[in-house]
């Protein structure tokens, strides 16, 4: 018997480019979502809230030096701290040459009392009263330091 002479073959048709990984797993999550849709499935849990502000549960966890601030200013050190923090960085604040010759010696009430090893320095001290005012309350915060009083080598306080 003869064979049957073959059929013509088709026109191949173009080859598709290969997907890639991506882009079956998003074929495969459009699938998911479809079906899901299909069978009335919903997501579960509740959307999350977004917290506002600062403000934090005593219960979360939080940076140590946000802790550290909370705590002193419920314990109403926050100005003793900043006060011992500008006595620990005085000569930043006041200068070398400065910081050689004077020295902040107590902090009370608003009155920062500084202490000079000279006449000379008390005097130069008393002269620069307000632009060491003017920078100690930038740092710490304006009318924190509301006076300064200069002493001199021997001098008692009155």
């Amino acid at each position: 018997m003869p064979a049957a002479p073959a059929a013509p073959a088709a026109p191949a048709a173009p080859a598709a480019p290969a997907a890639s990984g991506a882009d079956l797993a998003r074929q495969a999550l459009a699938r998911a979502k479809a079906e899901a849709r299909e069978r009335g499935a919903v997501p579960r849990g509740a959307p999350r809230s977004r917290r506002r502000g600062r403000f934090r549960s005593r219960n979360e966890p939080q940076l140590f030096g946000d802790a550290v601030r909370t705590w002193l200013i419920d314990h109403g050190w926050q100005e003793q701290v900043a006060i011992g923090g500008v006595f620990g960085r005085w000569a930043d604040i006041v200068g070398t040459f400065n910081a050689e010759h004077l020295r902040p010696e107590s902090f009370s009430e608003g009155e920062l009392v500084v202490v000079a090893d000279s006449p000379t320095m008390a005097a130069h001290a008393r002269a620069m009263v307000r632009d060491l005012m003017r920078r100690l309350n930038e740092e710490l915060g304006e009318g924190t330091v509301i006076a300064i009083k200069v002493k001199g080598p021997g001098s008692r306080r009155r």
